[in-house]
């Protein structure tokens, strides 16, 4: 699953590496660096009517259009990439309504003795990426105000991943964005792990697993103890000197 995202850099940053023109989209987006359900991120969305690309802020965890309580939101913040055709709550979205989440990292958890120990997975590049998701308008019949709303979907987990959980986020390369965004494509072939390689993590701060928390040294590698890492077993290295490269696959 994918619980936890890293989204930070500027607005501007995010455009950039997704070609689109901000002009006359400015939404007030503000840095996270410990993204959690019900909160609004950026995603990159095709406006139904223009068909262009558009950043604008979504909640997540989806409501589907048919909802009739706004707290199924919490049971759909993934969506599995085995069944997400077929399943009622994500089978409209999947076929018209495919978006991208453009983040830094996400965090993934290991139980290491009696710590449930958080990891920050990005790319090895240090360069942001785009995650697969979803999105759905919905009508709140108590106010009448329409809320936009996403889910990721996710996959296996690739080499790297799997030392912490059987699943990750399924991400989209650059160079498929443009198939994964039109709903005239047939994208299942791009619903897979990606390159493990290109990849890495490294332990970070447990502050990490309260959503309350939210400041830039959550993203900081630290130094786990002795203990800590003989009860780990897992083969993830340590970043546990001043300059050191963060752990990664290799």
């Amino acid at each position: 699953m994918c619980g936890r995202v890293v989204q930070h850099r500027e607005l501007s940053t995010y455009a950039r590496e997704l070609g689109i023109n901000l002009s006359g989209q400015v939404p007030n987006a503000a840095p996270h660096y410990n993204g959690a359900p019900s909160q609004d991120l950026l995603v990159l969305r095709r406006d139904p009517k223009s068909g262009e690309g558009r950043l604008g802020l979504l909640r997540w965890g989806l409501i589907p259009h048919w909802a009739k309580d706004k707290k199924i939101a919490w049971k759909l913040i993934n969506a599995r990439c085995e069944t997400v055709a077929k399943t009622p709550a994500f089978k409209d979205a999947y076929r018209q309504r495919r978006c991208l989440l453009p983040v830094d990292g996400f965090y993934e958890w290991k139980k290491i003795a009696d710590v449930k120990q958080p990891f920050l997975i990005a790319m090895r590049s240090g360069e942001p990426f785009t995650l697969a998701a979803l999105w759905e308008n919905w009508k709140d019949p108590a106010t009448g105000e329409w809320v936009r709303t996403f889910t990721i979907v996710t996959t296996d987990a690739n080499e790297l991943v799997a030392q912490l959980h059987d699943r990750m986020p399924v991400i989209i390369a650059p160079a498929d964005r443009p198939r994964w965004m039109n709903p005239d494509e047939a994208p299942e072939d791009l619903l897979r792990p990606y390159p493990a390689h290109l990849m890495k993590m490294w332990p970070v701060s447990t502050r990490v697993n309260s959503p309350k928390n939210e400041d830039r040294e959550l993203i900081e590698p630290i130094v786990l103890n002795d203990a800590a890492e003989q009860e780990r077993g897992s083969g993830v290295p340590r970043a546990n000197e001043a300059g050191a490269e963060p752990a990664d696959s290799e």
